[in-house]
């Protein structure tokens, strides 16, 4: 019993160790794109720490809640965080291991996010604000195609390795190496385009705008302010860093440490570090090239990754 124990207790310690690299790591990657796209666009571009200043602002701040706001909305932010950290531990970033991959795989991770946003949906109508509903019915729209291409896209990894766990996916991928089978192109397509809709970048939504008729996110958290809205902010950070550490491990897993020995996660660290940040400038030339879609063309693009994902499926089968 006691082997069992110590090794449940070095998973939940891996576990919170992770999370709290990705919750650290999470805010560095949201100006960097804000920083890499201004200079694209011949601007300076924030401070690398503006993140961090954003965040350290808003909870400091006192929060300003509606006198209708019932209980749902003062936890909408708390779920959606915690299932933005929950989903962390069940992807493998470093090693080729999930910390808590015992736990659950692909069904898991995609259900522990689509809680994350049910609540914060739920939490958007509350108040009965015009805003918060028409975002969360906007929302929910692009969820209906984007979480079904997402399972698709992994699905597609999973029928390869034989195993819904992402872990094992990473393992086999490993040892077979990169293959360049056509399904692994669509997927990691599919995925691409879900990344951009479920982080809310253009050509789907802009984060820096507060348009009526452009608004999905934004329109959802125009209610919160003060620590409120620093975790939903937090949250969003960290679900962007998932999608792209979930992108590079499971079809790039080149660099990731099989082993605890401090110098092979030195090296899983640098490889990680360099593979996300590539990905991030792919994020930031789409965004920079590209002009937001008029809403009702936003379903289109995201059918296009479900068409992809279930290409690539079939492709696999066959």
């Amino acid at each position: 019993m006691t082997p069992i124990i110590s090794e449940i207790g070095r998973a939940f310690g891996f576990a919170l160790l992770q999370a709290a690299g990705l919750l650290a790591v999470a805010p560095l990657l949201k100006t960097t794109i804000k920083k890499m796209k201004a200079r694209l666009q011949n601007r300076q571009g924030p401070p690398l720490m503006q993140g961090y200043y954003d965040l350290a602002k808003l909870l400091r701040k006192e929060p300003v809640r509606s006198d209708v706001a019932s209980w749902v909305f003062v936890a909408g932010p708390r779920v959606y965080f915690a299932a933005a950290v929950s989903a962390t531990t069940l992807v493998p970033v470093l090693i080729d291991a999930a910390p808590l991959e015992m736990a659950g795989g692909i069904l898991l991770l995609v259900g522990t996010l689509a809680l994350g946003r049910f609540m914060l949906a739920t939490a958007a109508l509350d108040t009965g604000s015009a805003f918060g509903g028409m975002g969360a019915s906007r929302d929910m729209t692009i969820a209906a195609l984007a979480e079904p291409a997402l399972m698709l896209g992994l699905f597609t990894s999973a029928l390869a390795a034989g195993s819904l766990n992402l872990g094992s996916l990473v393992r086999t991928t490993l040892q077979g190496g990169v293959t360049f089978h056509p399904s692994d192109f669509l997927a990691f397509a599919g995925l691409f385009i879900i990344v951009i809709a479920e982080t809310g970048r253009i050509p789907v939504d802009n984060p820096a705008t507060h348009l009526e008729l452009t608004m999905i996110h934004e329109a959802m958290i125009l209610e919160y302010a003060g620590p409120d809205l620093a975790l939903v902010e937090w949250a969003s950070a960290v679900k962007e860093l998932l999608y792209l550490t979930l992108l590079v491990d499971l079809f790039v897993p080149a660099g990731i440490a099989t082993s605890l020995a401090p110098l092979a996660i030195v090296v899983a660290l640098l490889a990680w570090a360099g593979k996300v940040l590539v990905l991030a400038m792919a994020v930031t030339v789409t965004e920079s090239t590209n002009a937001k879609l008029r809403l009702f063309r936003v379903p289109e693009l995201v059918s296009i990754s479900l068409g992809l994902a279930f290409l690539a499926l079939a492709i696999r089968f066959l």
